[in-house]
């Protein structure tokens, strides 16, 4: 195996989480279980919280441990997924 194709193998994996999450999915949790907290307006603030995507999941985690919220890690990275493409754009 040549060094580009062990360098694409290697992006190709990393990455697949995050290609899996499901969009569509974090949407309906995010409104399920988000919105009774907070509007859209936390996320696109000047001075928002969040500035980088392992912050974004450090914060998606806080607020679903501090809710009692029964995710599972997928629908978590859901929301992660959803966040990031739907505001922040890491």
């Amino acid at each position: 195996m040549n060094t580009r194709t062990l360098f694409t193998a290697l992006i190709f994996t990393t990455t697949t989480p995050a290609i899996a999450a499901d969009q569509e999915n974090g949407s309906e949790l995010h409104a399920e279980s988000c919105i009774r907290c907070h509007d859209s307006s936390v996320y696109t603030r000047d001075n928002r919280r969040v500035q980088s995507l392992s912050k974004l999941g450090t914060q998606v985690r806080f607020c679903k441990d501090n809710l009692a919220v029964p995710w599972f890690d997928d629908e978590v990275d859901d929301v992660i997924h959803y966040l990031n493409s739907q505001y922040y754009k890491f």
